[in-house]
């Protein structure tokens, strides 16, 4: 077999790479869902659609890709590195995004409309700017 580290890394890429589907997505459907009639039947069909997406995907993919960054990190004994701090910041910046979207589902599932759609197609934005700036710190490794 090869190098246990390298299993490490290519799981938490699968599960990093599975978090962000859903973080991208998940606001997508919020802009959709905002604009449906409370009741309706594409309220209804949304809020499956936004649970299923948060708790069949984002949330395992979520716990999946920081257990594995943690033991990568952990065997590879970088948690003095000063970059894989800066990448544990935008990683924690993440988490709160994800949580922010299971309240909006919670919000949704009680037909209450959280945000305008505009304030999700801005939202929507913020996985984006994480993800750009903990792969450019996660490939550079800036100060090593």
């Amino acid at each position: 077999m090869s190098d246990p580290t390298l299993w490490l890394k290519s799981l938490h890429i699968i599960g990093f790479t599975a978090w962000m589907a859903g973080l991208w997505y998940l606001p997508r459907l919020f802009v959709y869902h905002s604009q449906a009639v409370v009741g309706s039947e594409a309220s209804e069909k949304y809020k499956i659609m936004e649970r299923r997406l948060l708790r069949g995907i984002a949330t395992p993919a979520l716990v999946a890709a920081v257990a594995f960054g943690v033991a990568l990190a952990t065997v590879q004994g970088q948690w003095s590195a000063g970059w894989l701090h800066a990448k544990t910041t935008l990683v924690v910046l993440l988490a709160l995004s994800h949580a922010a979207m299971a309240r909006f589902v919670r919000e949704f599932a009680a037909d209450r409309r959280p945000a305008s759609e505009r304030t999700f197609r801005w939202f929507n934005e913020v996985p984006t700017v994480l993800f750009i700036g903990i792969v450019i710190l996660a490939v550079f490794q800036p100060g090593r």
